[in-house]
């Protein structure tokens, strides 16, 4: 198998932590692992460039991206439906696609998974054509994620810091959104801090994300609690970590194959696999199942 690992210089712990030669360890773990690879540690800035490139090599079997899940969720974009499989180098600071595969957190486990070669056809989420692999938000965790990008940029704050800081502002500027939820003609009115739309159903706990039992089940879940204002968003976040809270303080639904989240505003602040990005609104969700070919261990269901 022909590899071509493609590495986000900016968004890799091994880059980031004073490896003296990365590229040259991770050479070394591949050819450990008996797999041909072809390394590039690239900036940000070029990894769309450089996963279509890779897709679109004959000479090349299969695409590796090193980095956190934003980076791996440049690579599916770019992979989608095209055949050509997806490993995972887990480099980034959470790595909730790895996790929730089973591909191990380690360089050497993540490797040795991609050298065994099995193949899982997984789900996509997309808004308004953009692909999710794990989740998308609305309300007050893009706005997080927005501050934490610029605590990082300006401080050099650890993106783990940098996003409790921006978690208190955000909390400190509480409000709620007024959307439209549409199921193809079923409409629903909901007031909210925070709409979670995740690729597959989430065992979630308010703002900390839980894990995903499935990637290929072909549905969408949506999150929402029900809150009235600060204190009562926080409380209920306690509550929910103690096992406390009730159904009436979510609205959810899951099993859904797609949704068109409408605003009075003609554009939202929406995260994307932990990165944010002003969408123009309404917001079109929807599965993609079976859209990506991601080498992981097979799912325990099949062990």
């Amino acid at each position: 198998m022909r590899v071509r690992a493609i590495v986000n210089r900016g968004g890799g712990t091994l880059l980031r932590n004073g490896e003296e030669d990365p590229q040259s360890r991770l050479e070394e773990a591949f050819a450990g692992a008996g797999v041909a690879a072809e390394v590039r540690c690239v900036e940000g800035a070029c990894l769309v460039a450089e996963f279509q490139a890779a897709r679109d090599d004959p000479a090349v079997d299969a695409v590796v991206a090193g980095g956190g899940d934003g980076t791996i969720s440049c690579a599916a974009g770019q992979l989608a439906d095209s055949g050509k499989p997806l490993g995972v180098l887990p480099l980034g600071t959470l790595n909730h696609l790895a996790r929730d595969a089973g591909i191990p957190a380690d360089l050497e486990g993540a490797v040795a998974t991609i050298a065994a070669g099995h193949i899982r056809a997984i789900d996509l989420g997309e808004v308004n054509g953009r692909i999710f692999v794990n989740n998308s938000a609305i309300g007050l965790y893009p706005h997080m994620v927005r501050q934490r990008e610029d605590l990082q940029e300006r401080l050099g704050r650890s993106k783990r810091l940098a996003m409790l800081i921006a978690s208190l502002r955000a909390l400190r500027r509480f409000s709620r959104h007024r959307l439209t939820i549409d199921l193809g003609g079923l409409c629903a009115p909901i007031e909210t801090p925070l709409l979670f739309v995740g690729n597959n159903v989430y065992e979630t706990n308010l703002l900390t994300l839980g894990r995903r039992k499935a990637l290929d089940q072909g549905e969408l879940c949506l999150y929402a609690p029900l809150v009235r204002g600060r204190l009562h968003f926080l409380s209920l976040g306690l509550r929910t970590l103690l096992g406390l809270s009730r159904q009436r303080d979510f609205a959810s639904l899951v099993g859904i194959p797609e949704a068109t989240v409408h605003s009075r505003r003609p554009a939202l602040t929406v995260a994307l696999d932990g990165e944010a990005e002003v969408m123009e609104t309404p917001l079109r969700y929807r599965i993609r199942p079976g859209a990506l070919r991601l080498i992981a261990p097979p799912p325990e269901r099949e062990r």
